[in-house]
């Protein structure tokens, strides 16, 4: 017994020297992997940070540049408007407010004013400057002395700069006014604040006009940055940096590593500066390091617990450990059968329940399927009228055309019909890839009768590509069947009504219908089922509720509004559909 312990002491210590170099070997391969990350990592993060700041200057010097561009036509179309003229002369201004706020909206203007002769504020979309004389401003003063648009400066008493695009207006050569666009570029200070930046745009004087400091704005840049440092500026973002000799910053302010960029904005002279934190890239490589550390430390305990096992009766051990592995096994079999098999009776009973639940509704949807009906059997109506005087005075190739429309009508209400044996169905959902224009031209189509009957101008905008969506054609145009009629019941006490219908695509698929009625009284009452503003008889208050049901299963919502100059907004608001889109191209 002696003798055996000595042998093994003996192996124990011949199996030492092994580990011991195992180890020393992989302290300095452990060192070297991280000597080689740390200046690797530095050099791609910071390379990689710079190119993030070059590219946002980019973006934010086009973003300006394409907002002032965008705003200098505006002064040269509106000196051409024949209303602003008519009233200029006339001295008429009672609809040239009301007339700019309509521009406003559409051209996404900060401000407009229209100013007589004599610099006095006879228009504006903001009607607190009614009546303000802008005589001394250089934006009148410049407009007056130049033959183009004109731009002007003016810093206000808060600190801030308001920007002004001005032209003036002439009639038979001589001076009838002056027209002034006011663009709103403090947005862009607002979106550049969202990142670990801080930026500022100088004018061809080296003075301040748009910066994330607002204490910057007016002031050279060297008083600036006086005043308040970058670091500090970008608090926010830098939390204390450390001082990182190993980067090649191009500034240090306050101590702290700082990239300066600096762009020329192609507009008078104007040029944008950034400065940009190395806190990310100190961070980023750090989280690397640390990973790397813990994986060596993770393997050299490893392996040290392998080798102290190594000492001990393995054998038994593994046994030992084999044994209940294969009682565990044992035990989790079993459990997994019976998890398999309640999960098979919890998927037959949420099936049994779905199906319940769905026929516990149908008598709530055969109503909601009769108003539906309604629509296409008025419009029926209306169409055998229509052939019938047709087949009277012996036109009977137009005659056919109207019976083709009934039939589509009867085909539309026997997919209704269908829609209801589908949902008592078990199985899918009958969604596809739709195009939304497709729905839209559908449901104006049906809807033509009435329309005409009313005297109701329609004013369309769709997108010239498709709109995809994924949903049921026949639910997606009762929503639009359904918000058209609204539109047309709202606009009947209007002289000449209107319905405006807008139909965009961005993140979503957006249909704004919008009509000149008397707008809405209760707005959170509206899509309450069975609420109604009609007389008895006229409507059962089903539509709203319907319709907001149907785009929810869409996964959408729909919205409404009183918009600012009356009538009603509702807007539809579906997912994209990006698949379709790309095979509908």
């Amino acid at each position: 017994m002696a003798d055996g312990t000595a042998l093994l002491d003996r192996d124990v210590r011949r199996s030492k020297w092994p580990m011991r170099v195992t180890a020393i070997a992989l302290i300095a391969l452990a060192t070297g992997v991280v000597w080689f990350t740390n200046q690797f990592l530095t050099e791609r993060y910071t390379e990689s940070t710079r190119n993030r700041a070059e590219v946002r200057l980019a973006l934010y010097s086009g973003n300006l540049m394409s907002e002032l561009r965008r705003a200098a036509v505006v002064p040269l179309l509106l000196s051409r408007d024949p209303a602003l003229i008519g009233a200029l002369n006339s001295g008429d201004f009672a609809q040239s407010s009301q007339r700019l706020i309509g521009y406003t909206q559409e051209i996404e203007a900060a401000s407009l004013m229209l100013l007589d002769r004599d610099g006095r504020t006879v228009a504006a979309s903001d009607r607190n400057h009614l009546g303000t004389n802008h005589r001394a401003d250089p934006f009148f003063l410049d407009a007056l002395r130049s033959n183009d648009t004109v731009f002007t400066i003016i810093q206000l008493d808060n600190g801030a700069f308001a920007f002004n695009y001005s032209r003036k207006i002439e009639v038979g050569g001589q001076l009838a006014g002056v027209i002034v666009v006011g663009v709103d570029l403090r947005q862009f200070e607002q979106s550049w604040a969202g990142f670990a930046d801080a930026v500022f745009v100088t004018d061809s004087e080296g003075r301040i006009i748009l910066s994330t400091e607002s204490r910057w704005r007016g002031r050279p840049e060297a008083e600036a940055l006086v005043l308040r440092s970058p670091p500090s500026a970008i608090r926010r973002a830098i939390q204390a940096t450390a001082d990182w000799t190993a980067l090649p910053p191009d500034a240090y302010l306050s101590g702290e590593a700082v990239m300066r960029q600096q762009a020329r904005i192609p507009f008078r002279g104007w040029r944008m500066t950034s400065f940009t934190t190395y806190a990310s890239v100190r961070e980023r490589v750090n989280g690397v390091l640390a990973l790397e550390i813990m994986g060596f430390a993770l393997l050299l305990a490893g392996g040290f617990y392998l080798a102290s096992r190594k000492a001990t009766s393995r054998l038994l051990f593994f046994q030992r450990e084999s044994a209940e592995l294969r009682q565990l096994n044992d035990a989790l079999q079993r459990e997994i059968a019976e998890r398999e098999k309640a999960e098979k009776n919890l998927e037959v009973a949420e099936q049994t329940v779905a199906q319940t639940s769905k026929l516990a509704v149908l008598g709530e949807m055969s109503a909601a399927v009769s108003h539906e009906l309604n629509q296409p059997l008025a419009a029926m109506k209306t169409y055998l009228a229509g052939a019938r005087l047709l087949v009277q005075r012996k036109r009977p190739e137009e005659a056919l055309s109207s019976f083709q429309r009934i039939d589509d009508l009867i085909e539309r209400m026997g997919a209704i019909t269908r829609q209801l044996k589908g949902y008592a169905r078990k199985g899918g959902d009958g969604f596809e890839p739709l195009d939304m224009r497709t729905c839209l031209s559908a449901a104006l189509s049906m809807m033509e009768p009435q329309l005409k009957s009313h005297g109701v101008e329609i004013a369309k905008t769709m997108p010239a590509r498709p709109v995809m969506i994924r949903g049921d054609r026949i639910r997606v145009e009762q929503v639009v069947v359904n918000l058209l009629r609204n539109a047309i019941d709202a606009t009947k006490s209007q002289e000449r009504p209107r319905i405006d219908l807008i139909l965009s695509a961005g993140d979503t698929a957006t249909l704004t219908v919008r009509d000149n009625g008397t707008g809405i009284a209760d707005l959170e009452s509206l899509f309450e089922p069975f609420y109604t503003t009609k007389a008895p008889g006229d409507g059962t208050g089903l539509g709203l509720a319907i319709s907001s049901g149907i785009v929810a299963d869409l996964g959408g919502r729909l919205t409404a509004r009183n918009a600012r100059g009356g009538g009603a907004v509702f807007e539809m608001q579906v997912p994209i559909q990006t698949d379709g889109l790309q095979a509908a191209e």
